[in-house]
């Protein structure tokens, strides 16, 4: 082989490692860039998760706070009439305790 052809041959081999090198350079950097965005989507999934953790309770807390306040209202409303009933029925128990008393 001729002088030339070896030098040839020597200077691709140069130029095949340093495109090796390159091309290894380059496939680290795009598994960084992968890794971060990787993790920063698992963190934005995090926040949005929590996020909507936070909205679900607030929503549940408002919904039980309502259903508090409708069984308060029908409760009164439900003591209420037994009182009235109650109070009605008095005068009648009342009668009849005092006509057992005087037929006695």
């Amino acid at each position: 082989m001729s002088l030339e052809a070896v030098k040839q041959v020597t200077l691709a081999e140069e130029q095949g490692r340093a495109e090796k090198a390159q091309a290894a350079q380059e496939a680290k950097s795009l598994i960084a860039e992968a890794e971060r965005a990787g993790r920063q989507a698992v963190q934005d999934a995090q926040a949005g998760g929590d996020a909507l953790a936070k909205q679900m309770q607030a929503q549940a807390e408002e919904n039980a706070t309502g259903e508090i306040a409708r069984i308060r209202t029908q409760a009164a409303a439900d003591a209420d009439k037994l009182r009235s009933r109650a109070e009605g029925r008095l005068e009648e128990a009342a009668s009849l305790i005092v006509r057992k008393v005087v037929d006695a």
